[in-house]
């Protein structure tokens, strides 16, 4: 057996390990809920700067869809060689078949710069990026509470304005350094933005009131992957359960492929997301999604085949999440608890004030496992007078019946409202199983 051969075998043994440690993560209920709900508050927003937070257990969800053994090509060990200590991250995107092909492509662009005072240190180590995608891998060093990451991230261009994208991070990870903590933050780019000339990553505590911040600033190198777009014409309908989804076209990039949708507007239901979603070649290997972003016109994202390009792709799922439009709009009694409107089996069970916000308690049939949480989109009080909904919470079972979840909304500033109010919801875990598959053309 060669040196190199031998090398090879070694970090396949350290990522296997590193991947037995996440696969037995514990999952605890609230880390799931904060996560799901940051997801779907961000997508619901549509601000000029949009983010979701991902906690530690995410990561850990996501590491168990990752199984087999972790197989070592030159191009992949050279990456982890770039990025020493960071074999945990490593085995965390294993499971993203195509930005793991992006990798073996020598796509990742080695970062290496740290900002560190007062003995505690940020390094971004690298980033992969594409019109579409960033991932940016950093470490921590010496940083207050790094396990619980009680802070927050922002991501400023080369003029110091926040970049309008959604991003996504996790807690970050123990590595074999003693004191070291690894991660990665995952970028969208939508509605026309595009990568910076020059990147800043700035961790800030959120405990301190101070100007107390680290902050991380490099040059992007964007000809790493300068036109390598395919736009591939789709231009097909669906019909799920009688709603129409017109499929328009589908554009590769090299660390994912970019389906674009459009729910008719005369649909009867509001479709919150297609349920079990992939593209599956003609080999029978699955290319999944992770999210989507949008309204009626939608964006769905999923793993990249750019550097293996099926000779055939058929769009598949099993249903979607959705409710009847005409059950979108509610009005709530806050004294009486009394629902009108809304969809059949929301019962409200109280409400609480915390500081200035207002926190209701809902009572939903069925489990949020896998699916949306009840979300609003806006609540207007008597007045006319509108609020924010900025996330939600649930757990299982109503008292002893765990036929129901507890879903407690935030309305942001809402301690004083009283009598009745109006509430639109923007998410709900209601599933239709119709299932529906669609091939999609694809240009050897």
């Amino acid at each position: 057996m060669t040196d190199e051969q031998k090398s090879f075998e070694a970090l396949e043994e350290r990522l296997n390990a590193r991947k037995t440690e996440y696969e037995t993560m514990p999952v605890p209920d609230a880390t799931y809920q904060a996560v799901q709900s940051g997801i779907r508050q961000a997508a619901r927003k549509r601000k000029s700067r949009l983010r979701w937070y991902m906690s530690s257990i995410s990561a850990a969800a996501l590491i168990l869809l990752f199984t087999g053994c972790i197989r070592v090509s030159p191009a992949f060990a050279s990456f982890v060689e770039q990025l020493p200590g960071m074999e945990g991250i490593v085995s965390m995107i294993r499971q993203d078949k195509g930005l793991m092909m992006a990798i073996d492509q020598s796509l990742l662009q080695k970062v290496g710069v740290t900002d560190e005072h007062d003995g505690a240190s940020v390094t971004v180590e690298g980033i992969i990026t594409d019109e579409s995608r960033m991932v940016i891998f950093y470490t921590m060093k010496g940083m207050k509470d790094s396990e619980k990451f009680n802070y927050d991230i922002d991501l400023l261009d080369e003029n110091g304005k926040d970049l309008p994208v959604a991003f996504g991070y996790s807690s970050p990870k123990p590595t074999s350094d003693e004191n070291v903590y690894e991660n990665m933050i995952d970028v969208i780019f939508s509605d026309g933005a595009s990568p910076p000339e020059e990147l800043s990553v700035v961790f800030k505590p959120r405990d301190t009131a101070g100007s107390e911040k680290w902050k991380v600033t490099f040059p992007v190198d964007k000809n790493l992957t300068k036109g390598m777009k395919k736009v591939i014409p789709v231009n097909q309908t669906l019909t799920v359960d009688g709603q129409r989804i017109d499929v328009k076209e589908a554009t590769l990039y090299p660390t994912r492929l970019v389906l674009d949708v459009n729910f008719d507007p005369k649909n009867t239901k509001k479709v919150f997301g297609l349920s079990d979603l992939q593209l599956v070649d003609e080999q029978g290997r699955a290319w999944r999604t992770d999210t989507s972003t949008g309204g009626d016109e939608r964006s769905i994202y999923f793993e990249s085949m750019y550097f293996s390009i099926p000779k055939k792709l058929t769009l598949q799922g099993s249903g979607f999440s959705g409710l009847d439009k005409k059950d979108l709009d509610l009005s709530l009694d806050l004294k009486s608890h009394q629902i009108t409107g809304g969809p059949p089996g929301l019962k409200m069970l109280g409400s609480k004030v915390e500081g200035k916000d207002l926190i209701i308690d809902f009572s939903v049939a069925g489990s949020m496992d896998g699916g949306f949480v009840l979300s609003f989109g806006n609540v207007t009080d008597s007045a006319g007078k509108s609020y924010e909904v900025p996330g939600s919470s649930w757990s299982s079972g109503e008292g002893t019946d765990d036929s129901h979840t507890i879903v407690s909304s935030t309305v942001e500033n809402g301690a004083k409202m009283q009598g009745k109010i109006q509430m639109h919801i923007s998410t709900y875990p209601m599933k239709i199983k119709s299932p529906f598959s669609l091939e999609i053309p694809v240009n050897p």
